[in-house]
């Protein structure tokens, strides 16, 4: 994630109750792949990659970039969370240059319905808080993803608008920090 001044990557592994959040390594690479290829993950987010691709092109070390957070669970990676710069280009903005931080996260569907994810955007949120204080940060969503809606209101999104992209309703909140939004 392109940042203003220096914010220092990879953070040290941020563990929770279950969880350890850290860079990605070489060991997550399949996880990579599995997430990517997968028909429940794609159905919100354009449909899965083909698997014979994603052999061909995921790095060794996939997902090792700034803002990627991967959620391992017991060694092994569950999901992803990540941080974005949202395209100007894009609908959906705070600031009328755009470029504002985007929470982005996908988990493994044997890792929904535990409480994961919630798990692992806490824990990431936490570190952005500390790190781009005075940041806005946004979420966009299918505004038919319900389970992701019901997380974006528990983390403390607060919708904004919503809009048409990707041949669907896109929901698109901001962040609250301290009953305080930032845009």
């Amino acid at each position: 994630m392109s940042t203003p001044g220096p914010v220092p990557w990879p953070p040290a592994a941020r563990s929770t109750e279950r969880l350890v959040m850290r860079a990605s390594e070489a060991r997550d690479r399949a996880g990579f792949i599995e997430l990517f290829a997968s028909q429940e993950v794609g159905a919100y987010i354009g449909g899965p990659r083909p698997r014979d691709e994603l052999e061909r092109s995921v790095p060794a070390v996939p997902g090792r970039r700034p803002g990627c957070f991967v959620a391992a669970l017991d060694g092994a990676m569950i999901g992803m969370v990540t941080f974005d710069r949202r395209d100007a280009q894009r609908p959906g903005h705070v600031r009328p240059e755009g470029e504002e931080p985007e929470l982005g996260y996908m988990f493994l569907p044997d890792a929904w319905g535990r409480g994961y994810a919630s798990e692992a955007c806490t824990a990431a949120l936490d570190w952005f808080a500390a790190a781009l204080p005075d940041e806005p940060l946004v979420l966009a969503t299918r505004s038919a993803n319900d389970r992701a809606l019901r997380l974006a209101a528990k983390l403390g999104f607060t919708e904004a608008e919503r809009f048409e992209e990707y041949g669907a309703e896109q929901w698109f909140g901001v962040w609250s920090r301290d009953g305080r939004l930032l845009g």
